[in-house]
């Protein structure tokens, strides 16, 4: 079998920092990615990643159904729908370019793979600034995003709940009894979606893995991250940890 192609959008950001020692002070700038072990651990198991970091993804994110069908599955984690509206041509010099949105919810109709890792920039995120509520994104995706700041914060963890029979390809091989997580976005699973992991009923038992088929194509989401601080690194060390998100892999881009 062909090694899949994947593109992995976001998990990368800049901090700012001011240092105050007495009298003075100065300023450092910092740069971190958040997929690391995930990005690690899909190669490790043979698949073909691309890893566009956030600041990139503005810039060079495909334009075009015909550029996206270059991959076979197309990964949004932790970047907001402003970075891939606002291209530096329209930003900086006001100019029309395609709509990577559309573009995207077009190529999954037609055949194509989207998957959507939760974050502080997915879903409708911090401030509800992520801003997928209403866009053709969404309306791929397994669920809806509220209007509103959607991050819930479980500084104790949650136990996920799988709530999908066994025999799934993506729960496949994988325990009843997976590690704690330390938060996620909430969302409202769409009638059509098929959960296969909640959190749990402490918060509602809200999804945490859902599926669904839009047109030729197929989306998954999973609302928590795919690192640190939400999946603390006892997450990372579980021995099916790439196994889980590969299996998510191998069923979005399954064909009938």
């Amino acid at each position: 079998m062909a090694r899949r192609k994947i593109l992995l959008a976001g998990e990368s950001w800049v901090s700012s920092a001011t240092h105050v020692k007495g009298f003075d002070q100065f300023q450092s700038v910092t740069y971190h990615t958040g997929a690391d072990p995930l990005i690690a651990a899909l190669k490790g198991l043979g698949y073909d990643v691309t890893f566009m970091p956030s600041h990139e993804a503005q810039r060079d994110f495909p334009q075009t159904v015909e550029a996206i069908g270059a991959y076979d599955a197309v990964i949004l984690s932790d970047i907001g729908a402003n970075t891939l509206l606002l291209h530096p041509d329209t930003w900086l010099a006001s100019k029309r370019t395609p709509n990577r949105l559309k573009a995207l919810a077009e190529w999954v109709s037609e055949g194509g793979a989207l998957l959507m890792f939760g974050g502080y920039y997915s879903f409708q995120g911090i401030n509800g600034a992520a801003r997928y509520r209403g866009t053709a994104v969404e309306a791929v995706l397994p669920v809806t995003c509220h209007p509103y700041d959607d991050r819930i914060e479980v500084p104790e963890g949650f136990t996920p709940v799988v709530t999908g029979a066994s025999s799934h390809p993506i729960l496949a091989g994988l325990p009843a009894e997976w590690p704690p997580l330390l938060g996620f976005n909430e969302v409202v699973a769409k009638d059509d979606a098929e959960v296969l992991a909640t959190v749990s009923g402490e918060y509602g038992a809200l999804p945490l893995l859902a599926t669904r088929r839009h047109g030729k194509g197929r989306s998954v989401v999973w609302t928590s991250d795919v690192g640190p601080h939400w999946l603390p690194p006892e997450f990372v060390a579980w021995p099916d940890y790439g196994k889980l998100f590969a299996q998510m892999i191998d069923w979005a881009t399954a064909r009938d």
